[in-house]
């Protein structure tokens, strides 16, 4: 049976890679909380309407 032996220094990459997705991933989170607490507790003013009304 053939075995297919991996590339020396495979293990360092697959954990470099590992250490790399796992901080934006935290960064994406930290991101998407703190501007759904500022969206809710800090923007008091009411959001703009889209609809325009003519002037008279």
């Amino acid at each position: 049976m053939l075995e297919i032996l991996p590339e020396p220094g495979a293990g360092t990459r697959l954990r470099f890679r590992s250490v790399i997705t796992t901080a934006l991933l935290i960064m994406i989170s930290v991101m998407i909380v703190r501007d759904i607490l500022s969206r809710r507790w800090v923007g008091s003013a009411p959001p703009a309407s889209d609809v325009v009304r003519p002037s008279r």
